[in-house]
């Protein structure tokens, strides 16, 4: 039997890039079975990757992750495609802090085709930038990205893209009840308004993804959750793919 491989030269905070690369082709070439994933921070082996295996995955992955560095996180977006499908047994709303040009989103709607179930979709986000602004800047941020974001999603009308600040904005726009809760806002005292206002809205069961947590460019922000969730008697697991996992 043939395992996968995911081969991707999405590497971030790297000296030399060709280096790198040629170190890490050779050591992979000493690998006796598949199982290879090698990409986003991310390098292991002999393992059954099986979400390389679910098409109807891969094909929102192929559909909507447009860019090489989109496509290196595969294995994030595939976390988060699992704890959205979770999510489905859960009473509540699916949320999102913050979302971008909303690529995850796109690809869990189209996995579990969330334009045909009795739930929302609140998706989050400043879509631009400035030197005042607590997020540090991303490419593609600017006055258009809200409005581009919105029609990304214009076949969905379960889905609900906001501008402005979390957690300002949540006072205005949120559900009462969360079935699966994602949180990317690349800082610490948002992502901790965030969680005051959304955690206890969670339903039983359902799950909360920190896209940051396990990564050392946004320690302030593990340092400032890991007390939040001691005091309710939690405990974040970090995952490989950098991400944080709770489930309420």
């Amino acid at each position: 039997m043939e395992f996968p491989n995911y081969l991707s030269g999405v590497f971030f905070a790297i000296k030399d890039e060709q280096v790198f690369g040629q170190g890490m082709r050779q050591a992979l070439q000493q690998v006796r079975h598949g199982g290879i994933f090698a990409g986003d921070n991310l390098v292991t082996m002999s393992k059954n990757l099986g979400f390389l295996q679910d098409e109807k995955f891969m094909a929102a992955v192929r559909k909507h992750a447009t860019s090489d560095t989109e496509r290196g996180l595969v294995w994030r977006q595939a976390v988060v495609a699992w704890a959205a499908r979770e999510g489905l047994r859960r009473e509540g709303d699916f949320v999102e802090c913050a979302c971008y040009k909303g690529t995850t989103a796109r690809i869990i709607c189209d996995y579990v085709d969330f334009g045909t179930l009795d739930k929302r979709y609140y998706l989050y986000d400043l879509f631009e930038h400035d030197p005042a602004m607590p997020h540090h800047a991303m490419t593609e941020h600017s006055k258009e990205l809200f409005g581009k974001t919105q029609a990304r999603f214009a076949d969905l009308p379960n889905v609900t893209v906001t501008q402005g600040a979390v957690p300002d904005v949540l006072h205005d726009v949120a559900p009462e009840k969360i079935a699966f809760l994602h949180i990317d806002l690349n800082n610490a005292a948002a992502e901790i308004g965030a969680l005051d206002l959304l955690f206890d809205r969670m339903s039983p069961g359902a799950i909360l993804l920190l896209d940051d947590y396990g990564w050392i460019f946004y320690h302030e922000q593990k340092k400032a959750e890991d007390p939040w969730f001691a005091k309710r008697g939690y405990q974040v697991l970090e995952l490989p793919t950098g991400q944080g996992l709770v489930i309420k």
